[in-house]
């Protein structure tokens, strides 16, 4: 009997967590996450639900008409006694604030999703008729700060790759199961440095999602809709390797398809691919903090800078719309756009 496929164990996961929370949160958002059920990926209604949850739980301990009840017997009235102030005064608490002893902040990045989540929130029912005002479309979105993309260099690339084949800087401890891995890990590197896709992604790749023949892969996007994504001989190379060795090992249940298999013989997960990319590129550059992101951000780069073809960048990383693929490689963009003024010359010197 074949497993139950990985996505499907996860949104079943997602679904049970999306149940667990909405039972903290007034009976009337049940009706607005069926709604946007159909657009939404089931790990974009988990975050939702959170945001949606410390939303609720601000206005009850510090709106007034809010504190009458608990927050399970809000009726949907209560939206349209909140005040676009009362969500702005929200949104600045976000910025800092303590809950079960433990701080957390959010920096301009994070106050934009959740006001973004307020704004999804209140148009449905809005648009639905349910409620006769939008405080939260009144709302302005946070200036965001353009950040540098952090990537690895040509010649770290090299090395990183060159490290997890040798595993020299290794502690002694890591020496020890470096052997069991090194091809495991060297097929993983070089696939999400060679393809550009998402870690989770990476970790739902199954045997039967490899196509030599054509050297591709389909890969289950951010969305829930799959795609083939090519790649180059070193990828090719890296994957038979680890695919000879993967052959032999007697996986445990539940993950008898999974490309990438742990330690301990189970679908590896995307905490463990996050940690083995730190571990590794550690020991290459102690100025960047390279995430398994970095790695997709390290492919766009250099995808877009030998071919200056941002539609096709962002049809590879599986970008829905090209303008954020030219946000993130803006600054590449304006270099290129540079090399412009140089490469015209309009009179001999």
């Amino acid at each position: 009997m074949k497993d139950k496929a990985y996505h499907e164990k996860v949104n079943i996961e997602n679904e049970l967590k999306l149940r667990e929370l909405l039972a903290t949160l007034p009976r009337f958002c049940r009706d607005y996450f069926i709604g946007v059920e159909p657009t939404t990926s089931s790990r974009t209604r988990i975050a939702y639900a959170y945001d949606l949850r410390v939303f609720f739980e601000y206005m009850h301990e510090n709106n007034p008409i809010c504190q009458k009840k608990e927050i399970t017997d809000y009726s949907l009235d209560i939206l349209d006694q909140i005040k676009a102030q009362d969500i702005e005064e929200y949104l600045n608490w976000l910025k800092y604030y303590i809950k079960d002893d433990i701080e957390h902040t959010n920096n301009e990045r994070g106050i934009s999703r959740k006001l973004a989540c307020l704004r999804s929130f209140y148009h449905f029912f809005f648009r639905t008729e349910r409620i006769t005002t939008n405080p939260a479309e009144l709302v302005k979105m946070p200036k965001l700060h353009e950040k540098n993309i952090i990537r690895l260099d040509v010649d770290e690339v090299a090395i990183l790759l060159d490290e997890v084949e040798s595993g020299e800087k290794l502690t002694e401890r890591q020496k020890a199961y470096h052997n069991q891995t090194k091809k495991r890990d060297l097929a993983l590197l070089t696939l999400l440095l060679g393809t550009g896709i998402r870690v989770s992604e990476c970790v739902g790749l199954d045997l039967e999602d490899v196509d030599f023949k054509n050297n591709g892969i389909k890969v289950h996007r951010k969305g829930g809709y799959e795609s083939i994504v090519y790649f180059g001989e070193e990828v090719e190379q890296a994957l038979r390797d680890y695919m000879e060795e993967r052959e032999k090992i007697i996986p445990m249940e539940g993950s008898a398809n999974a490309l990438f298999l742990s330690l301990q013989k189970k679908r590896i997960g995307v905490r463990s691919v996050e940690n083995l990319v730190k571990k590794y590129s550690k020991l290459v550059t102690t100025l960047k903090n390279i995430t398994p992101h970095k790695l997709r951000s390290t492919y766009g780069t250099t995808l877009y800078q030998e071919t200056g073809d941002i539609y096709l960048v962002a049809d590879v990383l599986g970008h829905k719309d090209v303008n954020t693929t030219r946000k993130h490689y803006a600054a590449q963009a304006d270099a290129r756009r540079r090399q412009a003024a140089k490469a015209v010359r309009l009179r001999e010197k």
